[in-house]
């Protein structure tokens, strides 16, 4: 089969796949080549398609039977067409993609890996195709929404198309808004307010999360993260769908506040949505800054991390080292503290050289603090110790 654009075979996982030959549509140095291509295709995302599979590899584990899977925003059809080869119990596959020529190419790789008789392939607006599931018995197991920008548009129907138990896969790049730099945008999209903060990054994750759980709340549905990760340039939020008014009540209980001090780097959660938080800092006596309404929940089940760190070890992923480091980092915050600090920020604003993270976290739990690293940062420290104790920690460490 031909098509107007130049084109090239990679092979990403167990698939063969024809893409966009991404170099032709780069003119000048500073272009981003996915976005100018006719279909959508990333290499750089195969990391996330990485973990997607280790993801609903774990949860079909979790259920014990086969699963039916949508990925409404396809491209060319490569996560789709990996999840239904890598991942076992694995029963149907829908794609989509409004783009009649993104549509043409997923449905030629389709043929090309053999997967006619389990994946189909549509071309139409990504709400319309959910809505066609959104009947009791017609709904998903798993949906994967993977959009170039916010995923929010999709969520009502997305929510509406998966079944009671199902897991619901978020991908976010528009990190501006999320990370403070945009905050009108962050409010009109997300619903609550970030802070241009060291750890934003966290920020977004959980100002995602949250927005997921007041647009599940009014369909009557419950949100359990049970699993995220910040990397390059997006965040992933995964969270299985629990109906009934009262897991939806429970969801809401836990979103909430956090509040911030930019002179002396106090933070804290404030928990509740209409829970009145602190003004004042109770460290230094400034004024607080203050994000959300976002979700205060765990990001990471530590269970959810075990079954697919068991996974990576049989799998034949191209990232595997880098995945067994996210793993290992988020199995060890899922209980930690909310959120964290970042050393080299603390040293900088007490103008002292920066001491070997480890021996931070190992101060601080010798004090009978909670202590522990996070994948969000490599000098990052989830801990609840006040940040006077921290200051005087690194303090002494400095003068060691």
């Amino acid at each position: 089969m031909s098509f107007s654009f130049p084109t090239e075979v990679i092979r990403e996982g167990d698939v063969s796949v024809v893409v966009p030959e991404l170099e032709a549509f780069v003119k000048e140095a500073w272009e981003y080549a996915p976005s100018k291509a006719p279909v959508f295709y990333n290499p750089v995302m195969e990391f996330s398609r990485d973990v997607a599979v280790l993801a609903l590899q774990a949860y079909q584990e979790m259920l014990g039977r086969e699963i039916s899977v949508c990925e409404p925003l396809t491209g060319c059809g490569i996560r789709g067409m990996r999840l239904a080869v890598e991942v076992d119990g694995v029963r149907k596959v829908v794609l989509n993609d409004l783009s009649f020529e993104a549509a043409r190419l997923a449905r030629f790789n389709v043929r090309r890996n053999q997967l006619a008789k389990l994946v189909s392939v549509a071309d139409e607006e990504a709400n319309l195709l959910l809505s066609r599931y959104a009947a009791p018995k017609k709904r998903f197991d798993f949906i994967d929404i993977d959009p170039f920008g916010p995923p929010v548009r999709y969520l009502d129907s997305a929510i509406r198309a998966l079944r009671d138990g199902g897991l619901l896969a978020l991908t976010a790049t528009d990190m501006a808004p999320l990370c403070g730099v945009h905050l009108r945008a962050c409010i009109r999209k997300y619903g609550g307010k970030s802070l241009r903060t060291e750890y934003c990054h966290e920020l977004a994750v959980r100002l995602l999360a949250g927005c997921l759980v007041m647009v599940a709340a009014k369909h009557e549905v419950g949100v359990e993260v049970v699993f995220s990760h910040s990397t390059d340039h997006y965040i992933r939020v995964y969270a299985i769908a629990h109906h009934g008014a009262k897991q939806a009540d429970k969801s809401i209980r836990v979103m909430g506040h956090i509040v911030h001090c930019f002179k002396c780097l106090h933070r804290e959660k404030s928990e509740g949505m209409f829970s009145p938080f602190k003004l004042e800092c109770p460290e230094c006596g400034s004024k607080l800054a203050t994000a959300g309404p976002l979700f205060l929940g765990r990001i990471f089940e530590r269970d959810f991390c075990t079954l697919m760190r068991r996974d990576l070890a049989r799998k034949r992923l191209g990232q595997e080292k880098r995945i067994a480091r996210l793993l290992s980092l988020a199995k060890e915050e899922a209980e930690a503290p909310v959120p964290y600090y970042v050393i080299d920020k603390i040293c900088d604003k007490l103008n002292l050289p920066i001491p070997p993270l480890a021996e931070v976290i190992k101060e601080l739990k010798v004090a009978g603090f909670q202590a522990s690293p996070t994948h969000f940062s490599s000098r990052g420290v989830r801990t609840d110790a006040p940040i006077s104790f921290i200051n005087a920690s690194i303090r002494r460490l400095v003068q060691r």
